[in-house]
C-alpha cells in the first residue's frame, strides 16, 4: 500500500502536489512523473522481454495462430486496466492497487496483493538479470556470467536512487529504444514482403505464409492452447502504470490517456510485428530458442542491424528489471507505511525516494547470480520462474477485478460520478476471471509449467503465516484505521 496517513498526520501527496512535503512537514513521494514518462512507462510495461525472446517459442508451438493468442490476452487485460483506472481515480488517496484492495476487500487483501506484487517483480527481475547476462555474451562470450549480473543490479540501483524523475527518464529512453526497434522491424519486414524476398533455403516472403502451411491453426487446438503458456509472460507489467499513481502529475488526465492507448500498442507492437515476422519467415522455420527479431534482420543481410537488435533485447530486459525495482520499492514502502513491512522500509531519502526499500529489493535480485551457477538447468529454471511470475501476476489482476466487483456493489454513487467508467462493467470482470481460469488450465498441460504451478501455492502459505502474525499487532490495526479514516475524509 502506498504512502498514506500515519498517527502524526497525512503524508499522502495531493493531486498536483510536487512539493515533496506533507502538511506536517514530513517528506512524501513527489509527483515528478510527467505525461511523457507515464505514456512511455505504460508502453514499456506492455512490451516485455517475452515479445523479443519468448515469441520464437510461441510461434513454434502455435504457428500463425499466435497472432490470435496475443490479441485475446491483450483484449482481456485491457479490461483489467480499465477496472484499475476507474478504481484509482475514484479516490485520489489511492496510490496503487494494493490501496483499493485493502479498502474494498479488507486489510488482508492489501497485504496479500502488495507482497505478491513485490514477489512478482522480484521473480521477473531475477529472470531479467539472468537474461541480461546471457545477452552480454553476444559481445563478450568469455565473460563470467556473474559479472554482468552484478553490474546490472548495481547500475539499476544507482539509476533509481537519485529521484523518481531519474527513473522516469531512464524508462522513457528504454521504452523509446524498444519502439524504434519494433517499428524498424515492421518497415524492413514489409519491404521484404513487397519485394518478394527469397531466403537462402528458397522460402519466399509473402502474407500467404500466414495460411499456406496447415492454415492459421496448423498445430491444432492444443498447439493454440500451448501458445498461451508463454505469451502471457510477455504481458506481465502491463499494470505497471498503476504503481505510478502517487508520483504522476495530473493523474486524472494522464492515467486514462495511458490506459486507453493499450489496445493500439498491442495491435502495433505485438500483432503487426508477429504478422510481419511470420510473413517473412514461415512459422516452421522459426527457431524456438532464438529471437525472431534478430533472425529476421540477419536474414535480410543486415548483420549490423541484427547486432543492434541484440542490444535492444538487452535494453528490454534492463527496462523490465528497472520497472521491477521501481515498483517493488514503492510497494514495500507503502506496506511499511501500513505496518505490513519493517518500519525502516517506509522511510524516504532527502530526495523523496524510498532508498531503503530500493536496496531491500535489489538484495533479493542477487539470487540471480546463484541461478547463473546452476549450470545446464538455467533454461529450465528460467521457464520455472517465468511461469511462477505469470501465475502470481494473474493473482494480482484477479484482486483488481474482485475489488471492482465489490466497488460497484458498495459504492454505486462513485461509479455514476466516474468520468472513466470501465466498459462492460461487472459482466466483463466475470468474463476475464473465466479467462484466467482457462490460463491456469493451459499451464497444467505441459510438465515444466505444471511443476511451477504446483510450487506457487507455497508463496501463499508463507504469506498466510505472516499475516496471521501481523494482523494481531496493534500498530498495524492503528495504521489501517488511520488509512480508512483518510479515505473517508477524501470521500466526504
Amino acid at each position: 500500500m502506498a504512502d498514506r496517513t500515519s498517527s502524526t498526520g497525512s503524508i499522502g501527496s495531493e493531486p498536483g502536489d510536487g512539493s515533496g512535503t506533507g502538511p506536517a512537514g514530513e517528506p512524501h513521494l513527489s509527483r515528478q512523473l510527467a505525461n511523457r514518462h507515464i505514456q512511455l512507462i505504460a508502453i514499456g510495461g506492455a512490451i516485455g522481454t517475452g515479445l523479443f525472446m519468448g515469441s520464437g517459442k510461441t510461434i513454434s508451438l502455435a504457428g500463425p495462430s499466435v497472432i490470435f493468442v496475443y490479441m485475446i490476452i491483450g483484449f482481456m487485460l485491457f479490461f483489467v486496466m480499465r477496472a484499475m483506472g476507474e478504481l484509482l481515480l475514484s479516490n485520489l488517496h489511492y496510490k496503487s492497487f494494493s490501496d483499493f484492495t485493502a479498502d474494498l476487500l479488507g486489510p488482508w487483501a492489501g497485504f496479500f496483493t502488495g507482497w505478491t506484487y513485490w514477489f512478482c517483480w522480484i521473480v521477473t527481475g531475477i529472470a531479467d538479470i539472468v537474461a541480461i547476462s546471457g545477452y552480454v555474451q553476444y559481445w563478450w562470450p568469455d565473460l563470467q556470467l556473474w559479472i554482468p549480473a552484478l553490474v546490472a543490479i548495481a547500475a539499476l540501483l544507482l539509476l533509481n536512487l537519485p529521484t523518481v524523475r531519474a527513473f522516469g527518464e531512464t524508462e522513457f529512453w528504454f521504452a523509446l529504444i524498444k519502439i524504434i526497434a519494433i517499428v524498424s522491424l515492421i518497415v524492413v519486414g514489409l519491404v521484404m514482403v513487397f519485394t518478394h524476398f527469397t531466403s537462402p533455403n528458397g522460402s519466399e516472403a509473402g502474407f500467404d505464409n500466414l495460411w499456406n502451411d496447415g492454415g492459421m491453426f496448423p498445430t491444432g487446438a492444443m498447439g493454440f492452447v500451448a501458445g498461451f503458456q508463454i505469451a502471457v509472460f510477455a504481458f506481465v507489467g502491463i499494470e505497471l502504470v498503476g504503481t505510478t499513481a502517487a508520483e504522476a502529475k495530473d493523474p486524472e488526465k494522464n492515467l486514462p490517456k495511458a490506459i486507453n492507448s493499450i489496445p493500439i500498442r498491442i495491435l502495433l507492437f505485438y500483432v503487426v510485428s508477429l504478422i510481419v515476422i511470420i510473413s517473412v519467415t514461415p512459422w516452421r522455420e522459426v527457431v524456438p530458442g532464438e529471437s525472431p527479431f534478430t533472425a529476421m534482420f540477419t536474414l535480410a543481410g543486415l548483420g549490423i542491424a541484427a547486432g543492434v537488435i541484440q542490444f535492444v533485447v538487452l535494453t528490454s530486459a534492463a527496462s523490465s528489471a528497472n520497472s521491477g525495482i521501481y515498483s517493488t520499492s514503492r510497494m514495500v514502502y507503502g506496506l511499511a507505511q501500513e505496518g505490513d513491512a519493517p518500519g525502516r522500509l517506509g522511510r524516504l531519502s532527502s530526495r523523496k525516494v524510498p532508498a531503503n526499500a530500493l536496496m531491500f529489493s535489489c538484495a533479493f535480485l542477487l539470487s540471480a547470480i546463484a541461478l547463473l551457477f546452476s549450470g545446464d538447468s538455467v533454461i529450465e529454471a528460467f521457464t520455472t520462474v517465468t511461469t511462477i511470475s505469470s501465475v502470481l501476476f494473474m493473482f494480482v489482476w484477479t484482486m483488481i477485478l474482485a475489488s471492482y466487483i465489490v466497488y460497484r456493489k458498495r459504492r454505486p454513487e462513485l461509479h455514476e460520478a466516474s468520468k472513466f467508467k470501465m466498459p462492460g462493467g461487472v459482466v466483463m470482470c466475470w468474463v476475464v476471471l473465466a479467462f484466467f481460469v482457462f490460463l491456469i488450465w493451459a499451464l497444467t498441460q505441459e510438465a515444466d509449467t505444471l511443476e511451477a504451478l504446483l510450487v506457487t501455492p507455497v508463496w501463499f502459505v508463507v504469506l498466510g503465516i505472516a499475516w496471521a502474525v501481523i494482523r494481531r499487532r496493534a500498530p498495524h490495526r492503528a495504521r489501517y484505521a488511520a488509512f480508512k479514516a483518510e479515505l473517508e475524509d477524501r470521500r466526504t
